[in-house]
């Protein structure tokens, strides 16, 4: 579904990601972990074509995109969700559900949205400003579901959030992987990680310095929460 060959990255003079390869297939979830400045939200953007200097190809379901707008690329497929979960705060969540595009036939329709989000159903006619975060992450997650997207791009879901709506939000994860949707996930919280992910690039200084299964990672928890400094 997305191949990211030799990525590297700079802003200004400042290198940030230097030959980076990373692999998503249809329906896996795959990992970047690294501590705060090793490149992994500078990878989602250029992926979504949010930051252009980069050199290396992206390619969704073999096609690249590198000379692709984010709004063409949105249109392919990608779905971003970023850190700051990026609402309309002046609409309501109905509203914010319904306002982006559909752009494939595998969109989830409202009903199947509210299924999924209980609350969302409850807060449909609440302004965005009135969401807590973890109603604003459920919120962000939807609207890229209603899209059509077949990649996802979370960049970090779980933090801030309480332990309740972190586990629903795997729970989601693990609904969409079973339809064939892709996700590469930004993530600290490393057992948030073991229960959702297939694989896991470990990247540092700008660098894939590992690529590890699940079992793996599961078994190496102790020595992954030391390098990331938690």
């Amino acid at each position: 579904m997305l191949d990211i060959t030799n990525l590297s990255a700079s802003y200004g003079e400042a290198r940030v990601l230097t030959d980076v390869s990373v692999t998503v297939n249809p329906g896996e979830v795959v990992t970047l972990v690294g501590r705060n400045g090793a490149g992994k939200t500078t990878l989602l953007k250029c992926v979504m074509g949010l930051h252009r200097d980069y050199e290396g190809g992206i390619s969704l379901a073999g096609a690249p995109v590198d000379k692709r707008s984010p709004d063409q690329r949105a249109k392919a497929g990608i779905g971003w969700v970023p850190d700051d979960r990026g609402m309309y705060a002046s609409l309501t969540v109905a509203e914010n559900l319904t306002l982006p595009p559909v752009v494939h036939s595998s969109g989830w329709s409202l009903d199947k949205v509210y299924d999924a989000f209980p609350v969302l159903r409850e807060r449909r006619n609440s302004m965005g400003t009135q969401l807590s975060g973890g109603e604003q992450q459920m919120l962000a997650i939807a609207r890229v579901l209603r899209m059509g997207s077949r990649l996802l791009l979370l960049d970090e879901p779980s933090e801030g959030l309480a332990p309740v709506i972190v586990q629903r939000i795997g729970e989601i994860i693990r609904e969409i992987k079973k339809e064939g949707v892709s996700v590469l996930l930004v993530e600290q919280n490393v057992k948030f990680a073991s229960t959702v992910a297939d694989r896991h690039y470990l990247l540092a200084q700008g660098r894939v310095v590992e690529q590890l299964d699940n079992a793996d990672f599961q078994a190496r928890e102790s020595e992954l929460l030391v390098h990331l400094g938690i």
